[in-house]
């Protein structure tokens, strides 16, 4: 009789595995900054949805979604949040991270001309360089202004991000290879040491 019972806890426990991997994914999949157009005002919004619940009524129905936070809130919390028509009709297309990712496909690094490629969810993030000539990092980037941003900055494969970075931070620590070409300093560059 023990055995039985232990046999029938076993397949009751196992028979969740599968609701918990579906909500685990859509988590995954429903959390992150997205920018989406304010249907009243028609500017650029960055919004979170409340991933929890959409991960959770995913799992076994349509998943119901509702935003956690908005670049519009306090001063208009209680709008009727329509913009979630257009999180629905792309789920994925209004993501800050797949904005970005996007963006990097088929892009070369503005500094030394290499082909980017395709960003995963681990990689390191690759920068952008900005008009004044500036790197930037993706958390650095407000989602409402990612469309501006997309406009106007290049794309900075990550070891130039990275060595930029390190040079504008410590420029005392930076010694000048003479084997490399001025390139740097005729202005194609971004912060060369002096």
């Amino acid at each position: 009789m023990g055995t039985l019972f232990l046999v029938v806890g076993v397949v009751f426990v196992l028979s969740f595995i599968p609701m918990a991997y579906a909500i685990a994914r859509g988590y995954r999949r429903f959390r992150g900054p997205r920018v989406v157009t304010c249907p009243e005002t028609g500017t650029t919004v960055g919004v979170e949805l409340n991933a929890r619940k959409a991960a959770f009524t995913g799992a076994f129905e349509q998943p119901e979604f509702r935003l956690s936070s908005c670049t519009r809130w306090p001063e208009r919390q209680d709008c009727g949040q329509e913009c979630i028509a257009q999180i629905e009709e792309a789920p994925d297309g209004c993501l800050v991270r797949e904005r970005l990712a996007e963006f990097y496909v088929n892009s070369r690094c503005a500094i030394c001309g290499r082909a980017i490629g395709t960003i995963r969810a681990f990689d390191r993030k690759p920068g952008l360089l900005a008009p004044d000539l500036k790197i930037v990092e993706w958390s650095e980037i407000k989602p409402e202004e990612l469309p501006t941003v997309l406009a106007t900055h290049k794309p900075v494969c990550w070891n130039c991000h990275l060595a930029e970075s390190f040079l504008s931070r410590y420029p005392d620590r930076v010694v000048k290879d003479p084997r490399q070409p001025a390139s740097r300093e005729s202005g194609s560059g971004t912060n060369a040491a002096s």
